[in-house]
């Protein structure tokens, strides 16, 4: 067989893509064994526990009852994931709308944010469950309560790791921008905003687990359709596998959701800080 001088260099660079991205895959099992471990040992626990009766099985089920009901049972979880689902992506695309803007005129005015963060936190303090028969009353049944329940949860997070990143911003990196002739936009989105795209995934991370929690209070609170209705009826009827299982539901849910939450930040964060701003330099 005649190799070309060309196809090496191809051969080498397709081996150490595979090496790279066996080598992640070596990272990832590396620093997810003593999580996985842990569960296991839990999972095990809890399953000696229930199987020799130290607890009765309506208190506490077996994990191997619950996921049998969790198989068992999918179609029923999954049709009721889905209006929980729409309501938690679409409160959590909303909380990202409104929580950078809002902490993008707090970096830039001090006044704005003294005004504004007083009550950003009053609006964290206040009871959400308090809130839900509110939302019921002023936008009835429906998806409408549960996506505003969720904005009303996650975005406090998003605001604070946004002005928290949007301000860590290097003030030399500022200024080199900003001497080679860089408008005040120019400067935030070469130099501001990558460098706080770790804080604001940080609150994003936050915010997603927190947007399951608004979704589902949502429903326990009054709603026709969702996992927590599912959850809520199998409470009145003292079913309590179903309950676990409507749990477990929601925890892969959330799960899932943080997971992409996580690889969108591997994806836009690669090489957000350091050279950035000398390349944001010499673009201008």
């Amino acid at each position: 067989m005649t190799v070309t001088a060309d196809s090496q260099p191809r051969h080498r660079a397709s081996g150490a893509t595979r090496r790279e991205f066996l080598g992640r895959g070596g990272e990832i099992i590396r620093g997810a064994w003593p999580a996985l471990t842990l569960i296991v040992v839990i999972l095990a626990a809890w399953q000696t526990i229930s199987s020799v009766g130290l607890v009765e099985e309506y208190v506490l089920p077996a994990p191997w009852d619950i996921a049998t009901v969790m198989v068992g049972d999918a179609d029923l979880f999954w049709r009721a994931s889905v209006p929980t689902l729409t309501a938690i992506v679409v409160g959590f695309a909303l909380s990202v709308v409104i929580a950078l803007p809002i902490a993008i005129a707090m970096v830039y005015s001090p006044l704005l944010q003294r005004a504004i963060y007083p009550l950003l936190v009053l609006s964290q303090v206040v009871p959400k469950v308090a809130l839900a028969p509110l939302f019921i009353i002023w936008f009835g049944f429906g998806t409408a309560p549960k996506v505003f329940m969720v904005v009303l949860i996650a975005f406090f997070p998003l605001v604070v790791d946004a002005v928290v990143g949007f301000q860590a911003a290097r003030p030399e990196s500022l200024m080199l921008v900003r001497s080679m002739g860089a408008s005040r936009w120019q400067a935030f989105w070469k130099v501001r905003f990558p460098w706080a795209l770790p804080s604001i995934f940080a609150g994003a991370k936050v915010a997603i687990t927190l947007a399951v929690v608004g979704a589902v209070v949502a429903e326990f609170v009054g709603a026709d359709t969702g996992l927590g209705v599912v959850i809520t009826q199998a409470r009145g009827n003292l079913d309590t596998l179903t309950v676990f299982a409507g749990i477990g539901f929601l925890s892969l849910i959330g799960l899932a959701l943080f997971a992409c939450v996580g690889i969108l930040e591997r994806l836009l964060v690669r090489g957000s800080r350091g050279g950035r701003t000398f390349e944001a330099a010499g673009s201008l």
